[in-house]
């Protein structure tokens, strides 16, 4: 059984060549590309999509309202095609909380080009929604190639491998935090639940640049804990939760007695900049048993390395389990990986981490 795709897209030109990218892979179909929300409930009375392509801003309709209606009749999952402005990246975030899957950007120029480079990112990302389990979505969030896949490096790109298990042992307590699809929905459902003398977090959620700071925003907005995009050199303290930001990667360093956050570029780690492997691999050489790693919904296996080494290194470790995923893949690898302590409940993470103290 193939995937069957509706495009929903004001531009001509977007829809030709979404539709050129999708029908392209031997398991994806395009039903159907058109102009607004109008034409699309129309289409969907003679064949309803498994998967929906959308864009925010249209005529007639807007793509938020559109979203909206269709969760509400019945949820289906949705890709939202968006561009990389301020504004967008605000209502993009609207867009997530109210039940979209996952994110691909397009630019206002060079539209042409970039979306032909970007086609192995929207596939994935199609299939990662074709695979999610929409009654796991909770209504109210990756920096991908922009090429053909290449070789599938690990975080030793980044950073070596520990050593051993860390030694030392101290009062200051981290939280590490690695999700994909359907992640943003699951973070705004666990933050607001955090204390303010809770640990310090840090959390990779695979988003596109531009996007991620508007997530932390919204986040620190319903948050009692300050919830902010990371920024090399910022110092993790109880009550602080760092995002890290698309397109480059998340490390924790420590520095004397405190923890200090390193954000820096370099090459795709497990086919993501943000990687969870990067910073959990980090967490692992720098916090030791003084950790808690936590890997969430999320299509792949970035993470699963990583939580096995913060495990080894002493780390306690979490792993959602498969009836709360909207994906089950991150949390099912790092469990096969044999880095897992224990499969909870999205409520019963929610509960581990607000019963953490700094």
């Amino acid at each position: 059984m193939g995937i069957n795709v509706l495009i929903v897209d004001d531009s001509a030109v977007v829809r030709e060549i979404l539709t050129q990218v999708l029908d392209a892979a031997s398991d994806i179909k395009v039903l159907a590309a058109v102009p607004d929300p109008i034409f699309a409930m129309q289409r969907m009375k003679i064949q309803w999509p498994d998967v929906i392509v959308l864009d925010i801003e249209m005529p007639r309709m807007d793509g938020l309202t559109f979203l909206r209606r269709i969760m509400g009749e019945r949820p289906t999952p949705v890709v939202i095609c968006s561009s990389l402005t301020e504004q967008g990246a605000d209502i993009t975030m609207d867009a997530m909380s109210a039940g979209a899957v996952s994110i691909v950007t397009k630019p206002t120029l060079n539209l042409k080009t970039f979306l032909q480079g970007a086609g192995n990112d929207l596939v994935q990302e199609v299939r990662a929604a074709a695979a999610a389990r929409m009654s796991s979505m909770r209504p109210f969030k990756t920096q991908h190639d922009r090429s053909m896949p290449g070789p599938k490096l690990t975080a030793d790109a980044i950073l070596e491998a520990p050593s051993g298990k860390t030694m030392f042992r101290t009062t200051d307590k981290l939280i590490a935090v690695g999700t994909s699809t359907g992640g943003t929905q699951a973070l705004e459902f666990i933050l607001p639940k955090l204390p303010t003398n809770c640990p310090a977090m840090v959390v990779v959620q695979h988003m596109p640049e531009q996007f991620t700071r508007a997530f932390a925003e919204r986040l620190n907005r319903i948050s009692e804990v300050e919830v902010l995009e990371a920024k090399d050199g910022a110092r993790l303290m109880p009550g602080l939760v760092l995002i890290a930001p698309g397109g480059r990667h998340l490390l924790v360093k420590r520095s004397g007695a405190q923890y200090i956050a390193e954000v820096k570029d370099g090459p795709l780690v497990s086919r993501h900049r943000p990687s969870v492997d990067v910073l959990f691999r980090s967490v692992a050489i720098s916090a030791g048993s003084n950790a808690l790693g936590v890997i969430m919904t999320g299509m792949g296996d970035d993470g699963a390395r990583g939580l096995r080494e913060m495990h080894d290194a002493g780390a306690r470790t979490l792993a959602q389990d498969e009836k709360t995923c909207v994906v089950f893949g991150m949390p099912k690898e790092a469990i096969a990986h044999g880095g897992v302590d224990e499969v909870v409940s999205l409520a019963q993470i929610g509960q581990t981490l607000a019963a953490q103290r700094s």
